[in-house]
């Protein structure tokens, strides 16, 4: 009989998915294997609704023009060695969205995944799931932004996704249903509508496609929240907690 102890990295070897390209699995276990992990900071959030009241009070903070976190040189001589985040954030590529700066938290407190429109796609959640099982995170932030463009195609090609670029057609379709299809386009909050029900959509998916996501939730390890941030406030709304 084997006693060795069931490396973190037994998450990957089984998915939940069947469509789960080995590749990824193969490319997550090399890359990540050998990332070390550091005991999270004394100050760090130890509760996932500590880490909820975090984040809104840091986002507090940069709204008011309050930030502190900005101890770069100091934060990444200490992080070289490795990294225990309290929360990890599914947040739009847009340029203008920064979720360190947005919540005011240094280098090493946030796990960021980046994708147009903030869809969990299937290697965004595997990063997720990553964060969960092996770093430790206590929050998922779902981060929608005002105006985002992806949400505003979705609305704009709802009937027909077909006509955007390269591989845009199946990013957009996951906005399209059921969001851009539940607003009415001449509707002039119909991209503020969407864009929340987008971020909101992407919890319920984040639950439904991830047991290692679900598990820890239903052990009170974990929270999932999601919110848009208003881009000329800087103001960061709940839509889902």
């Amino acid at each position: 009989m084997n006693n060795r102890k069931a490396s973190p990295f037994t998450y990957f070897s089984r998915t939940d998915s069947p469509s789960m390209p080995l590749i990824l699995v193969a490319l997550v276990t090399l890359t990540l294997a050998f990332a070390p992990n550091e005991t999270p900071s004394k100050d760090a959030p130890s509760t996932p609704d500590e880490a909820v009241a975090a984040v809104m009070a840091g986002n507090a903070r940069f709204v008011n023009g309050q930030s502190t976190a900005h101890t770069i040189e100091t934060d990444r001589a200490q992080l070289a060695s490795g990294q225990a985040p309290f929360a990890a954030v599914i947040r739009c590529a847009d340029s203008r969205v920064a979720p360190e700066i947005c919540f005011d938290q240094p280098l090493g407190q946030l796990f960021v995944c980046a994708v147009a429109g903030n869809v969990p796609t299937l290697e965004g959640i595997a990063s997720l799931e990553y964060g969960v099982a092996v770093l430790g995170t206590k929050l998922i932030v779902v981060m929608g932004h005002s105006e985002c463009g992806a949400v505003g195609a979705a609305i704009e090609h709802r009937e027909d996704t077909s006509v955007l670029p390269g591989s845009l057609p199946g990013l957009i379709d996951q906005i399209v249903s059921p969001c851009a299809l539940a607003v009415d386009p001449s509707d002039a909050d119909a991209l503020k509508k969407a864009t929340a029900c987008n971020a909101a959509k992407s919890v319920t998916q984040l639950l439904k496609r991830s047991n290692v996501i679900k598990e820890a939730v239903a052990k009170g390890d974990l929270r999932l929240i999601a919110g848009v941030q208003d881009l000329g406030t800087g103001v960061f709304t709940l839509v889902k907690k």
